[in-house]
């Protein structure tokens, strides 16, 4: 519980700053680039550090820019479809989705594969 109170502090804080970057900074379409998740994850990584330690910290936030470079994709490829074939933006989202999983395991699988 006490970690749960921690990290919806620190999220709180950090959203509400990013909140207020996205006020600052034109257009106002960054302020949803400023929105909750990366401050989810400093809160996350944060307390994994306090607690794991550096080395647990670090495999997680590598586990996050891999999730994140799979979802640049799978958003590429979601709006791309929806701008050239004007389809159903939840049945085409959905049925995407195996594209976000499929790059996710596919550069995890890479990294494990990869000399250290």
């Amino acid at each position: 519980m006490h970690d749960l109170l921690i990290r919806f502090l620190i999220g709180g804080v950090v959203v509400s700053s990013f909140a207020l970057l996205g006020e600052i900074f034109q257009p106002k379409s960054f302020a949803g680039l400023f929105g909750a998740a990366p401050s989810i994850a400093l809160a996350t990584l944060g307390l994994t550090m306090a607690r794991h330690g550096h080395a647990y910290a670090a495999i997680e936030a590598r586990s996050m820019l891999l999730g994140a470079i799979a979802f640049f994709f799978y958003a590429s490829a979601v709006s791309r479809i929806l701008l050239r074939h004007k389809v159903h933006a939840l049945v085409t989202t959905l049925a995407l989705m195996p594209v976000w999983f499929g790059i996710a395991f596919g550069l995890y699988a890479l990294l494990m594969r990869w000399p250290a």
